[in-house]
């Protein structure tokens, strides 16, 4: 028989079949748009807000329904989309590391913000003035949440522990309401909520560190990265189209978060004066800030015993899709 190697002909031919075969479920993914797409918003997160506004998304994606899910909090979003009501959720992205950490195979493709958006907030009227005044008193913070990781990092700072303190486990709005009818001491506060309180209740902000608020980040699970990377494409390009209005309309911005939240635009001026949409790339330094917030995860064993969290962040972070904000 004669050695194919002598026919260049049929071996082009064959090369060029063999590379088709191999392109083919890649392009077919390309093409095939998914049946639904399921995406949490925020009031805490603006941009989720112009998102949906707008139905960029729907606009990038006809042939798919896009359906949406109101959180109210990372610790919300996140179970959200460990149960699958979700594809995308908004989180903060020690929240996520949490979530990780202790078994959600998740990863984070995007920050949708950079704010100062929790502190420990107290009455117009209260008596203190520190954190280590806080000893023996009752704080309201919700678990698995930014502002109650805020919290634990705070009073460790301030020489005490989550013993030191009654924490309360309600939801943010709750949180708020809580405070303002002095049935516990402190809060730590979420935007638009802490913001409501300081307008409309006087409320005061007890502590803040800006270092100790981590990022907003979207998240989709690990089986949805690999299953669906042209999908995940398609939401950042709309997220970037949104956050891009965003940035260029505050003004707008600020009228759709108060429409959308119920809040007067005044309070919703003050909580994006303190968000940062510039900068939507997760990258190394995101990744060495959620490492300096890692020691707090297991001293007060909010994760599993044993488990690496560095290896954990290097896991969740993925800078892989940051080519595609590049690129919007």
């Amino acid at each position: 028989m004669k050695s194919i190697a002598r026919f260049p002909a049929i071996r082009s031919l064959l090369s060029a079949c063999a590379l088709a075969l191999s392109l083919q479920p890649t392009a077919q993914a390309a093409e095939a748009p998914p049946a639904e797409v399921h995406l949490d918003y925020a009031y805490y997160s603006p941009v989720s807000l112009v998102l949906k506004h707008f139905g960029f998304l729907e606009k990038a994606l006809p042939q798919t329904k896009v359906s949406w899910v109101l959180s109210q909090g990372s610790n919300r979003s996140l179970e959200y989309l460990n149960s699958g009501g979700v594809d995308f959720a908004s989180s903060a992205s020690l929240a996520a590391v949490l979530s990780r950490a202790n078994g959600s195979p998740i990863k984070s493709v995007y920050v949708y913000s950079r704010a100062e958006w929790t502190a420990l907030v107290v009455r117009k009227d209260s008596p203190y003035t520190t954190v280590a005044d806080l000893k023996g008193k009752k704080i309201a913070a919700t678990k698995g949440t930014d502002p109650y990781l805020f919290t634990l990092r705070s009073l460790q700072q301030a020489g005490l522990n989550k013993d030191d303190v009654e924490l309360v486990h309600l939801q943010h709005p709750d949180g708020r309401a809580a405070l303002e009818k002095g049935d516990v001491d402190a809060w730590a506060g979420l935007d638009p909520h802490m913001a409501a309180s300081q307008v409309q209740a006087g409320s005061r902000l007890l502590y803040r560190n800006t270092d100790f608020n981590s990022y907003g980040v979207v998240s989709v699970t690990d089986r949805y990265a690999n299953e669906h990377p042209h999908t995940i494409d398609t939401v950042l390009k709309a997220y970037e189209q949104a956050r891009e209005w965003a940035v260029k309309n505050p003004e707008e911005l600020a009228k759709l978060l108060a429409t959308e939240s119920g809040l007067p635009l005044e309070v919703a001026r003050l909580q994006l004066s303190r968000t940062d949409l510039s900068n939507p790339q997760l990258t190394a330094k995101d990744v060495l800030a959620s490492k300096a917030a890692a020691p707090i995860l297991v001293s007060e064993e909010l994760v599993r015993r044993g488990v690496n969290v560095d290896q954990v962040i290097d896991q969740l972070i993925d800078t892989g899709f940051k080519e595609t904000v590049a690129r919007q």
